[in-house]
């Protein structure tokens, strides 16, 4: 069966290139264009994970993120954004990864892939503030993407 993965996300063309990108690794994709939309979308039970943009129309990436995780606190987030200074909060929040815009494919792949076979104990560490790891992608015009761990 595919992993079912929910990107929320404002930007057409991302949707779009994210769409393409990840059906052809296998995935299958649900699209929303906003907070509400990505919510009225998530599907507690078939999602395997969730690609969310933080700056979103209407109701806030983060507030999402709060509701989603108040629902299956265990499900994957990735959080896509173009938003500087957001690796402090992401981490806080137990975050499995954060990806700056523009993003790394290849980097963005492997991190799918990852979250979708990362142990639950690992996820219940992260989010008890016992494990620190998380991914991490600057964006690609900066030529450097890499996994790290904050202090």
């Amino acid at each position: 069966m595919k992993k079912k993965i929910l990107i929320i996300d404002d930007d057409p063309q991302i949707c779009k290139s994210l769409r393409k990108v990840l059906q052809a690794e296998g995935y299958e994709v649900v699209l929303a264009a906003s907070g509400r939309e990505g919510l009225d979308k998530f599907d507690p039970v078939h999602t395997d994970l969730v690609m969310l943009d933080i700056n979103l129309p209407g109701e806030k990436g983060w507030d999402v993120f709060a509701r989603i995780t108040s629902i299956n606190a265990l499900l994957p987030i990735i959080i896509i954004t173009g938003r500087q200074d957001q690796f402090e909060m992401a981490a806080a929040a137990g975050v499995g990864a954060l990806i700056e815009k523009p993003m790394d494919m290849l980097f963005l792949l492997q991190t799918v892939a990852e979250m979708l076979v990362e142990p639950l104990d690992a996820r219940i560490e992260r989010l008890a503030g016992l494990n620190h790891y998380m991914r991490f992608s600057y964006p690609k015009s900066n030529g450097a993407s890499q996994k790290t761990t904050p202090s």
